[in-house]
């Protein structure tokens, strides 16, 4: 199993431009150990964290990227029997539900905290709830200075709260899943190689660690990876997880997203049914590769 994973990961190491080849070596084997030790649970409790606001956007919203996988992973937790919840920006929030209501996650709960707001009574929910395992997929984490920033350097921190407070707040163990290293999880890469290697990477670069952290070319690769791993790791979760590779479902969401949330493309920064400007023809691509390496196989687009 160990070697299939690996291979996945591989396929998640496709560099889109964003400089990430060294990140990418840096972080090899964190899907393996991420997926391994989530699914040696017998029944974790999960929390899962995004939202990427985008104010350049047109309009300014949510990220497609993130909101979107949460959606699909929550799917598959669910329907394996386990319980999540989901926390993200009040500016976000709208995009989220989106995701989650057309995933058929309606009962899931978003905790949605107002940019620069107190993370205190979410981390007291979290607790008293039981999570024992938070995923955080494309959320943007402060860099060196403390301000969390986008990939062109912009400080965001007038529209983002400070979920990474959350993720770190524990008893909870962690993962995170980025493709840009400005997301949280990206500090545990050496702060040097991202510098030298992402553009202004000085500037953005996350120093919010996980215990496991997932890369990947596209951060919504990253959702696909974690729900195959974990079909393979458990199977009594096989069914559930593998349900929730579906590009038919994948498109879905993406459209309720664009449609009622709104969302945009993070890098097009337009309202179209895209994640970082490609279609998702070329993310459902990438997703049924991933399905090769399973023994059901791939999937019709």
């Amino acid at each position: 199993m160990r070697s299939l994973i690996d291979r996945i990961e591989t396929l998640l190491h496709h560099d889109v431009g964003r400089g990430m080849q060294a990140v990418f070596q840096a972080s090899r084997g964190g899907l393996s150990g991420a997926a391994s030790a989530l699914s040696s649970e017998a029944s974790p409790r999960i929390g899962l964290i995004t939202g990427f606001f985008v104010p350049g956007g047109d309009p300014p919203a949510a990220e497609t990227d993130g909101p979107a996988g949460v959606a699909l992973m929550a799917r598959g937790f669910v329907l394996a029997g386990l319980h999540c919840r989901v926390a993200t920006d009040t500016l976000c929030h709208s995009a989220t539900r989106a995701a989650l209501d057309q995933a058929g996650l309606q009962g899931v709960s978003i905790d949605a905290i107002e940019p620069g707001g107190s993370i205190d009574a979410p981390i007291g929910w979290w607790r008293r709830d039981g999570i024992n395992w938070v995923i955080a997929i494309e959320r943007c984490g402060p860099s060196a200075d403390g301000r969390p920033r986008n990939m062109r350097g912009t400080d965001i921190s007038p529209y983002a709260a400070p979920l990474d407070r959350l993720f770190s707040a524990g008893p909870w163990r962690t993962i995170a899943i980025g493709d840009g290293g400005n997301e949280i999880g990206m500090g545990v890469i050496p702060r040097p190689l991202i510098a030298g290697h992402v553009p202004l990477g000085e500037t953005i670069g996350c120093v919010v660690p996980a215990d496991h952290l997932v890369t990947a070319g596209v951060s919504h690769w990253g959702a696909y990876a974690v729900l195959a791993a974990l079909a393979m790791l458990r199977a009594d979760w096989a069914s559930a997880m593998l349900s929730c590779l579906d590009p038919a479902l994948d498109l879905a969401v993406i459209e309720a997203m664009v449609r009622d949330g709104p969302a945009v493309d993070g890098v097009s920064l337009r309202r179209d049914v895209t994640i970082d400007s490609y279609g998702m023809s070329t993310h459902h691509e990438r997703l049924n590769l991933i399905r090769t390496c399973l023994p059901c196989g791939p999937v019709a687009a």
